[in-house]
């Protein structure tokens, strides 16, 4: 095996500072100017915009400028495969979202990739976003939909999947199932259907025998360091299972690392008793997850809690909460892409560190989360990319020089930088029938992104 990457890193971020807890809470589907991009040009704080572009009607046409009309709160569904994402990218044209499906004129609602929210219909994730830091260029590492975003979350690499999702439901993906993904062992070489799984080092741990390879993963490198952790998430047979990360590793689902996976509901419990584990990833089910056909205001309610049980616990003085999406959805955004990366996505950074009210504008992605977490626990890179990724650290107002914190100040205020706590979260009601309708809804077969 190589020698563990050399990382730069950020004097701010250097381990033993006073940030002991990073939380990340993992939302589905939507881009940046989907969610934020209203807030940006009201505020004019951030790079939003209130105008998609339509694709030229003929070869050769101009393309036609169409409003982002006000998005309903049930999510429209618009088709947010890799290749649909590529389609609505163009190579950097971002004009192609009329192209793809769910988002004609006679999809209902008409163009629904080419809407966004208002700042009232997502008041939690708005109003932490106005007190707190946020970044307006995280894009996704590569064109991913859902499953190879939260592998990438957890290794830094699709491990030479190509980014779609395993051809199966969403609730029967990973190393415990029959479930089977598009992978290829270099670029250009022929495309395979191979087990959706990340093998254990010796090749098993999938149904059947898989070229896929074992590389390390986060949670690998926090249990070599003697760090906790956990993936608050849904078990098997709940909404959401998919999305669970520790089951698309055969050695995080057939080790004891397992029993780091617990159920979603229990981190609130946790962080208010001050139980949270150095690193937290906080999956929704789906009901809460802002996936497309389910409530954006039922998820924002969700993100509210969430923060909120972490400011009224004691360990807030020492966590930063990094709140983002996994892919686009794939609505209208209108900010090109890096070479090789996806659509940019909505990052809002809480913490008592976190310069108030600022715009990181440095371009980063899911390898700059991790890349955080190996700054400030002192970890090796799990690859070149998240090696080299920005870290967010002019996000926080941070000693550039600190010595090792005492357990003993676990709780306290550590400098005149600290922000202080977000208000209490806004709870939205639903309306009574689409209240009902949301509670019975399962997600769709037909759709296992």
């Amino acid at each position: 095996m190589k020698a563990p990457l050399a990382a730069s890193v950020s004097p701010e971020l250097a381990a033993g500072g006073p940030i002991r807890h990073v939380v990340v809470v993992f939302q589905e589907n939507h881009s940046f100017d989907n969610v934020l991009g209203a807030f940006c040009v009201q505020k004019a704080r951030c790079d939003g915009t209130e105008t998609g572009v339509l694709a030229p009607s003929a070869p050769g046409g101009s393309p036609t400028p169409y409003p982002l009309v006000r998005s309903p709160d049930v999510v429209p569904f618009v088709g947010h495969r890799p290749p649909d994402q590529e389609l609505a990218v163009d190579g950097g044209r971002m004009d192609g979202w009329s192209r793809i499906p769910g988002c004609s004129a006679s999809s209902s609602p008409p163009y629904g990739c080419l809407t966004q929210y208002q700042p009232g219909q997502v008041p939690n994730l708005v109003g932490l976003a106005t007190q707190y830091a946020l970044s307006d260029r995280t894009f996704e590492p590569a064109v991913s939909a859902s499953w190879g975003s939260h592998l990438e979350l957890a290794s830094s690499t699709l491990d030479g999947f190509t980014g779609a999702n395993p051809d199966a439901p969403r609730d029967d993906w990973g190393c415990g199932s029959r479930a089977t993904a598009r992978w290829r062992a270099s670029p250009g070489s022929a495309v395979l259907q191979v087990p959706s799984c990340v093998p254990n080092r010796d090749g098993s741990g999938a149904f059947e025998p898989t070229p896929v390879r074992w590389v390390p993963t986060i949670m690998d490198r926090l249990d070599a360091a003697g760090l906790s952790w956990r993936i608050y998430a849904p078990g098997r047979g709940q909404s959401g299972y998919g999305w669970s990360i520790c089951p698309s590793f055969a050695d995080c689902l057939g080790s004891g690392q397992s029993a780091n996976q617990v159920p979603d509901s229990q981190f609130a419990s946790d962080a208010i008793a001050g139980r949270l584990p150095s690193l937290s990833v906080v999956v929704p089910m789906a009901g809460q997850s802002q996936h497309n056909r389910f409530s954006m205001a039922l998820g924002d309610n969700w993100i509210g809690a969430v923060v909120n049980a972490v400011a009224t616990g004691p360990d807030w003085s020492s966590t930063a909460v990094f709140i983002t999406y996994d892919d686009c959805g794939c609505f209208y955004d209108h900010v090109p892409p890096p070479p090789g990366e996806g659509v940019r996505v909505p990052m809002v950074i809480v913490s008592p560190w976190a310069k108030p009210g600022f715009t990181d504008s440095t371009p980063a992605s899911f390898d700059s989360l991790l890349a955080f977490c190996e700054h400030v626990f002192g970890l090796a890179p799990l690859s070149s990319a998240d090696a080299g990724a920005y870290d967010y650290a002019a996000s926080f107002n941070l000693p550039t020089s600190q010595p090792a914190l005492a357990a003993s100040t676990e709780g306290a205020h550590f400098g005149p930088d600290v922000v202080g706590r977000p208000a209490p979260p806004v709870v939205q009601e639903l309306a009574r029938g689409e209240a009902r309708r949301l509670e019975a809804q399962r997600p769709d077969p037909e759709d296992p992104t």
